[in-house]
């Protein structure tokens, strides 16, 4: 795992995420974090092992498709097409939300994280781990570099950095309870990264089955 006291200096790259976007609206870009090869060594040498880790812990919800082997943009699709065709099979009405989180990754709150982190993986993810985390997201510092011009370094008080390889899977992890909360409401949902598709049933006047009854979920 990562040492404590490692720090990770970043250049943030700003990249327009849209070719049609105002140039000179800073909301048109997204923030590319480019990492020393020594930092993205040590990312992938602890990503391994906390993915064998969750992955044998069965720590990640089955319904997010991102950021882990075997699940893509297909099995999203899949899932929630299959989710809507077995509700048109029986004449229900199927209403599907699709959300997106703006800024998701640059607004991940480092102290609720952890808490998640100790309290949703109390189980695998704790102690010297939890510690060698704390490190790493207090550590980050980073540059915004355009051009040949490059900004003042300030420290990453929030956010995990894009463009990282512990990044997604932090992510990820700071948002699995948010598809228990969803399905509490007798809400179907899938996630793939950021984006979160909601299927809400409505029966018809001639379906006497219950919403849900029909889903399959893996």
């Amino acid at each position: 795992m990562l040492g404590t006291g490692i720090v990770q200096t970043a250049y943030i790259t700003p990249l327009l995420k849209k070719s049609d976007l105002d140039l000179a609206n800073v909301r048109s870009y997204q923030p590319m974090s480019n990492l020393s090869v020594l930092s993205n060594l040590l990312e992938r040498l602890v990503a391994r092992q906390l993915l064998d880790h969750i992955a044998v812990a069965k720590l990640l919800p089955e319904l997010q498709s991102a950021y882990w082997a075997h699940h893509s943009t297909e099995t999203a699709v899949l899932k929630v097409l299959a989710d809507i065709l077995s509700v048109l099979d029986i004449s229900d009405v199927a209403v599907l939300t699709l959300l997106d989180l703006s800024a998701a990754f640059d607004t991940v709150d480092h102290a609720t994280l952890l808490r998640r982190l100790k309290t949703s993986y109390s189980t695998g993810i704790g102690g010297i781990v939890l510690e060698c985390f704390t490190s790493y997201l207090s550590g980050h510092i980073q540059l915004v570099r355009c051009g040949m011009s490059t900004s003042d370094a300030s420290a990453v008080l929030c956010g995990v950095p894009q463009g990282s390889v512990l990044g997604p899977i932090l992510f990820l992890l700071y948002t699995a309870d948010l598809l228990q909360l969803v399905e509490r409401h007798n809400l179907w949902p899938h996630m793939y990264a950021d984006d979160t598709q909601d299927i809400w049933l409505l029966p018809s006047s001639s379906s006497h089955s219950a919403p849900g009854d029909s889903i399959c979920m893996y």
